[in-house]
């Protein structure tokens, strides 16, 4: 077929362009539901906001209460502790010991009540004798009680062999015992009172030839806990 034998087509280049995207009309009630989601979708956003800022602020102010209220155990020292019939090996009978330690109370707003307080002395793990130490007090905050006691003829155990491990030892330069303190205590913040706590202090200590405290074992702290 020739050429002349085809139907003419018309082209047009506008036709191939890229047409313009159909504009969509929108009733009112569209709008008006619009309008609602969005003011909702700010004031679910605007109340969370409220809600978080007020927790936080809770938050900061139950923690600084918390550091500020939170109960610290008391702090012990070894201050004093001698056993002055060393210098005589001859005396046991009248053997005596003392000691004098400090309790603290570093709490700033709580105070402590001390309910009762017992001393014991061990010597090589065997308890050697007891006595009360304090009556029952309130203990201040900030504020340092000096817990002293003095165990004789009366509250020792000490016998003649043991007198002779004692002496023993002090040949060598060197007694060390052991300062066992049991208390129930309770803490005291304005008006209110905690339950009650068995305390438990242990302070080793040693002593030289002539009975007194070695300067090494003075001022020690106290590990200290609660059952």
């Amino acid at each position: 077929m020739s050429n002349s034998d085809r139907l003419p087509i018309r082209y047009n280049p506008q036709e191939f362009q890229t047409q313009q995207p159909i504009k969509r009309h929108h009733t009112a009630r569209y709008y008006a539901n619009r309008v609602r989601e969005s003011f909702t979708t700010r004031v679910t956003k605007i109340l969370c906001a409220i809600f978080l800022s007020l927790l936080l602020v809770a938050g900061i102010i139950s923690f600084i209460l918390w550091l500020s209220l939170s109960p610290h155990r008391p702090r012990f020292h070894m201050i004093e502790f001698t056993v002055p019939g060393l210098a005589q090996p001859s005396r046991f009978e009248k053997t005596r010991i003392t000691f004098n330690v400090t309790a603290r109370n570093s709490n700033q707003h709580i105070g402590i009540y001390y309910d009762s307080m017992v001393g014991s002395v061990f010597y090589k793990e065997k308890k050697i004798g007891s006595t009360p130490s304090l009556h029952p007090f309130y203990q201040e905050p900030k504020t340092t009680t000096i817990v002293y006691g003095t165990l004789g003829a009366a509250t020792l155990t000490v016998n003649r062999n043991r007198w002779k491990e004692f002496m023993g030892d002090r040949k060598q330069g060197t007694l060390v015992f052991r300062l066992d303190i049991t208390s129930v205590i309770r803490f005291k913040v304005s008006t209110w009172e905690s339950k009650h706590h068995k305390v438990h202090v242990k302070c080793d200590v040693a002593v030289g030839p002539d009975g007194s405290i070695l300067p090494a074992w003075k001022n020690k702290k106290c590990p200290i806990y609660f059952s």
